[in-house]
């Protein structure tokens, strides 16, 4: 296990008085970070009130949907971000899912791949350039960007924010080993996945670009249910292996388990937009293979797994279709377990 693990937390929407208090809360138990990720609503709202709240974590989307609105303003939000933080802030950007790209937000989605590519080249122009006049034009296959009546902007706190990249399967994850600043790992990952097949595609990205491994921070993140009651933990987390399985795009990474059959069976719920009716067919198998759930000594030892690979980790209940009674528990199991 690493000397000193470097844990990062998590913030979601709540009153601020709730989200200031939980972020001072993690920051006093001296994790490096907080995420907030993005289901469906911005994710800058809840780290904008974090960063008022705490003094020294950084700051991170643990994801921005990169498809869900244009780059110039998920560049401009990551500058007023990290404006708001005094420069503790890290953008953190994922491709998400094509139903919900172009089902929900309407927004195109095309090959995820080379648009997040594009997305990062656009962010970064943005970042580097808004301040000195030399905005003319961006032509990309995405986006076409006219920045001819553009008045610059102030110098930003830096001209370079961190960008992390998030993937669940090779294209993306050797992509953002290519040209990001970190690697986030998807909260479905198995242990078995994050430690063995991920790090061959880091490992291809880094040696495309002719980059180290130390110029890449990765964070794994992981479903994390410790319970004396492990028959419980086992079940507590199988909501949100249903939520997940049901992905229709993700069906080939649960084949890839041996989990093909369950997830199929998993998509009939989600496209009835009623998961937790099928959470019954994620077996305790399945539960166990994609969530980390067990006795708390069990948890730390599969936990313990991961620093083989991984710069950081960021630890979360298997939050869905938990009663928020619960999701406090298990939060403060992680704490106890991981933190202090």
């Amino acid at each position: 296990m690493a000397n000193n693990p470097k844990y990062w937390g998590t913030v979601t929407p709540m009153p601020a008085p709730m989200i200031a208090a939980q972020a001072q809360q993690l920051e006093a138990m001296g994790l490096e970070g907080v995420f907030a990720p993005q289901v469906y609503g911005p994710p800058f709202i809840p780290l904008a009130v974090a960063a008022g709240a705490t003094n020294r974590m950084k700051l991170a989307t643990g994801i921005a949907l990169a498809f869900a609105r244009s780059p110039f303003e998920t560049a401009v939000a990551a500058m007023d971000m990290d404006m708001i933080s005094s420069g503790r802030f890290v953008l953190g950007l994922g491709s998400s899912v094509r139903a919900w790209s172009e089902g929900f937000f309407g927004m195109p989605y095309g090959k995820p791949v080379e648009h997040l590519r594009e997305v990062i080249e656009i962010v970064r122009l943005v970042v580097e350039k808004s301040h000195t006049g030399e905005l003319t034009r961006y032509d990309g296959k995405y986006h076409q960007l006219d920045f001819s009546e553009f008045q610059p902007l102030r110098q930003p706190i830096r001209t370079h924010i961190p960008i992390w990249v998030a993937g669940l399967r090779q294209p993306i994850l050797r992509m953002g080993a290519e040209v990001a600043d970190g690697i986030i790992g998807h909260p479905i990952w198995s242990v078995d996945w994050a430690t063995t097949k991920v790090m061959d595609d880091i490992n291809a990205g880094l040696a495309k670009a002719g980059r180290q491994r130390s110029d890449v921070e990765f964070n794994v993140w992981l479903f994390v249910a410790p319970n004396a009651d492990r028959k419980q933990a086992i079940e507590d987390a199988k909501a949100t292996v249903a939520f997940y399985a049901g992905v229709e795009q993700y069906e080939a990474y649960f084949a890839a388990h041996g989990f093909g059959k369950e997830a199929r069976l998993l998509q009939e719920g989600v496209k009835r937009g009623d998961y937790i009716s099928v959470k019954h067919l994620v077996t305790d198998e399945m539960a166990q293979t994609f969530a980390v759930c067990g006795t708390p000594d069990e948890v730390r030892k599969r936990v313990e797994k991961i620093w083989d690979v991984a710069d950081s980790a960021s630890l979360m209940p298997p939050a869905y279709a938990l009663a928020p009674e619960q999701m406090m528990a298990y939060a403060m199991s992680i704490a106890q377990l991981f933190y202090t």
